[in-house]
């Protein structure tokens, strides 16, 4: 990355930085030399970060976003903010949707140059979803608070370490036959790359993206069933997928200890694609990346015998 960014040498503060998407964002940070500061509930989970920064880049600092004077803390000399901290348990309200506004308040009264929110497609206020109305009630108290800031909403964010292709690639490693909730829903899957690329853009340009909405996609929609198809296919795995109806769905996301909570099937079940006409990806000037380009590299670890399994064993039934 050239140094003639204007992020070079700016203190960034990044809410929530310790998690999947803030390893990519800050990575992308790191390389364009900034100064990061990773303001988390857990920084420790970033520590791997660590021998990819220079002294005296990286900083990690215990953050709890509802708490005021640590987001004042946190905002202390920084010229740059991003927010990406999204939870599905908890007080989701006051995690997603008033703290944001909090941030945007203090950053806007600590002379912040840029700030960019991370949102979600399918954030709503009329929603049954209690996460989408709190992402909703996020980006209007965001832009309250700081009315150029940047929100973007990106779909399932997929990449090496999601936990998403992995969660989907162990089960199919391990059994024979699956169920499918909601098989015919389409996703609109984006590479955690493309997502910290926006992030990098919406930070440099606030004069172009600045007061704006992205949502961020990948190139295609898949549904549910394409997608475990095309995870067994990367395997060299034959598997019988079991589309499951509705009903049994959201019986088992409303049963106790399932994987599934009943805000995420409904969040599924409602589909995850980027709405018609509305800013994406293109806008910000970066092509989306498809899955395909990535997933049978990615699915090595799960194939019978792994990277040293004949060529044309992935063609044939385990």
């Amino acid at each position: 990355m050239p140094t003639s960014s204007p992020l070079s040498g700016q203190l960034v503060t990044i809410f929530g930085g310790s998690g999947y998407i803030g390893n990519y964002v800050a990575q992308s940070l790191l390389a364009r030399g900034a100064r990061l500061r990773l303001a988390s509930r857990n920084p420790e989970k970033g520590f791997a970060l660590k021998p990819l920064a220079n002294l005296g880049q990286l900083q990690f600092m215990p953050c709890d976003i509802t708490r005021e004077s640590h987001v004042e803390a946190a905002l202390d000399g920084a010229s740059y903010v991003v927010n990406l901290v999204g939870v599905f348990g908890g007080n989701l309200d006051a995690v997603m949707g008033e703290a944001p506004g909090t941030i945007a308040r203090i950053a806007a009264a600590k002379g912040v140059r840029a700030l960019v929110h991370v949102s979600a497609i399918g954030a709503d206020a009329g929603s049954s979803a209690g996460y989408a109305r709190a992402k909703a009630a996020g980006e209007a108290a965001v832009l309250a608070g700081f009315p150029k800031a940047t929100v973007l909403r990106p779909s399932i964010v997929f990449g090496k370490d999601d936990n998403f292709l992995n969660l989907f690639g162990g089960m199919i490693e391990m059994l024979p036959v699956l169920p499918v909730f909601g098989p015919e829903v389409k996703l609109q899957l984006v590479y955690a790359d493309d997502v910290a690329e926006a992030v990098m853009t919406a930070l440099e340009h606030p004069e172009l993206h600045g007061g704006h909405t992205y949502e961020l996609g990948g190139p295609e929609q898949l549904t549910m069933m394409e997608i475990h198809e095309r995870i067994a296919a990367g395997q060299g795995r034959k598997r019988r997928f079991i589309a499951m109806p509705d009903g049994l769905s959201a019986t088992f996301a409303a049963l106790p200890g399932t994987p599934m909570s009943r805000d995420q099937w409904t969040l599924l079940k409602a589909g995850n694609v980027v709405a018609e006409g509305a800013r994406g990806l293109a806008d910000l000037g970066i092509e989306a990346k498809p899955l395909g380009l990535f997933l049978d590299k990615w699915m090595l670890r799960y194939r019978q015998h792994g990277r040293f399994g004949a060529a044309n064993e992935r063609a044939k039934a385990r």
